[in-house]
């Protein structure tokens, strides 16, 4: 497995990681959610902190590029298929088309489940 810790309480996820690996990074925080910045193009996760803007910069020090970030939230209460919320300050976009804190393109949706599914066992 491979998680770049690289700054207290966020960590860049490249590898499967287990249910209760994440859920140990969302009780540092937020215990019953934990928030997540996914790179739609590298395939990654940041996850943890207090801020998905703290994640955010976390991935674009890690060579990530702005446009493929994209902010969104865990929460463990929730069955599997319908515990991604979409939402985060960073998703506001109106360049990229995204006018609200809501990921609006049902691909970068899809995209982002997708990861969270092949890097969350």
């Amino acid at each position: 497995m491979v998680i770049k810790k690289i700054m207290d309480g966020i960590r860049i996820i490249k590898e499967k990681i287990s249910l209760e690996e994440l859920k140990a990074i969302a009780k540092e925080w937020y215990g019953d959610m934990v928030k997540g910045v996914a790179d739609v193009e590298r395939g990654i996760i940041a996850f943890g902190g207090e801020l998905h803007s703290d994640e955010e910069a976390m991935l674009l020090d890690d060579a990530s590029k702005q446009r493929d970030l994209w902010g969104f939230n865990i929460y463990f209460d929730k069955p599997r298929d319908s515990w991604i919320q979409f939402h985060s300050m960073i998703n506001l976009r109106p360049s990229q088309g995204n006018h609200s804190r809501i990921v609006e393109d049902e691909n970068v949706k899809e995209k982002i489940i997708k990861i969270v599914n092949n890097l969350i066992g």
